[in-house]
């Protein structure tokens, strides 16, 4: 497994140095003051160093160090979320809760594997005790608006997100403790999917996929980032225990559900008013602005492989 991750970080740094080189030259010959593109894309190779550097580390920590940071991620995007939402104090217990009891649980669960109530332990018993405790405060003002974002705050924050460290606990018939490069290829490649829509929509973008949720995305961008994404997928199957035309099948459901989570991000993002979740990562927004991808692309793909390819 160490031969194929290192594989995985030398091609990671490869590109970036490339784009790294590429702003560069750009920015070098483009005329000052430079554009908000130019500008808007050295900050995102910037903070993709950043990104790749501390997923690095925490690969090298292997599942310890994986399950520290999702929870670290989590907490962050969780505080975004929360910190646009109407609160009252009578919720008070029910933030404290969502911080300090929800998150560590749910992270413990992962590392002992306990599967079947890491699947239910949100969805079920937070869901009913978590307008329960509201209740009991007696403080109806937009209760249901308020219960409603605090239970999809947790859901997509924590409970969709946890499922990439979960991947390490499967147990793949001739993958042991290679799950690792499960996570590698399902973080490269919804990010990449990301990216790929991105420069394809800037390329050929015409027709409009959702105006009035996210102007920036279109139909070229996304059936081009989609197409390269699955052929990206298919390219990575060596460190995976899929096929070619496998990887470049669960690649492609992946990065369809990743267009969803962004989709329902950014629509989050309208009905609140803002652009951006956070200003955490210069030139990539928040926390929830990197992981909104992730949050239904985890749960899906971490099922497959769960269904498929596992005992």
């Amino acid at each position: 497994m160490r031969h194929e991750i290192s594989i995985l970080i030398i091609g990671l740094l490869a590109v970036l140095t490339t784009a790294s080189i590429v702003a560069a030259i750009l920015s070098a010959r483009a005329p000052k003051p430079l554009s908000s593109t130019l500008v808007n894309l050295t900050q995102r190779i910037n903070a993709w160093w950043v990104m790749v550097a501390l997923m690095t580390v925490a690969f090298f920590f292997g599942r310890y160090g994986m399950t520290i940071l999702f929870a670290l991620i989590s907490f962050a995007a969780l505080r975004e979320f929360v910190t646009l939402t109407h609160t009252r104090r009578s919720d008070h217990w029910v933030l404290l809760g969502m911080f300090g009891i929800i998150i560590p649980f749910q992270y413990w669960l992962v590392w002992t594997a306990w599967y079947g109530l890491f699947v239910i332990f949100i969805p079920v018993y937070c869901f009913l005790l978590m307008p329960a405790i509201t209740a009991l405060h007696g403080d109806t003002e937009r209760f249901l608006e308020r219960i409603a974002a605090q239970q999809w705050a947790v859901m997509i924050s924590v409970y969709c997100v946890s499922h990439v460290p979960a991947l390490l606990t499967l147990e793949v018939p001739g993958f042991e403790g290679r799950t690792l490069l499960l996570i590698a290829f399902l973080i490269i490649v919804v990010q990449g999917s990301d990216v790929l829509q991105y420069i394809f929509g800037k390329l050929f973008g015409k027709h409009r996929f959702s105006p009035n949720v996210s102007p920036s995305k279109t139909w070229e961008g996304l059936i081009g980032g989609l197409v390269s994404a699955s052929l990206l997928g298919a390219l990575l199957s060596f460190v995976t225990p899929f096929s070619p035309l496998q990887a470049a099948a669960v690649a492609f459901v992946a990065c369809s559900m990743g267009f969803l989570g962004g989709l329902v991000a950014s629509a989050i993002k309208r009905d609140q008013g803002v652009k951006d979740w956070g200003h955490l990562i210069e030139g990539h927004g928040g926390m929830m602005d990197r992981t909104d991808s992730l949050v239904f692309a985890a749960p899906v793909f971490f099922h497959l492989v769960r269904y498929f390819w596992t005992v």
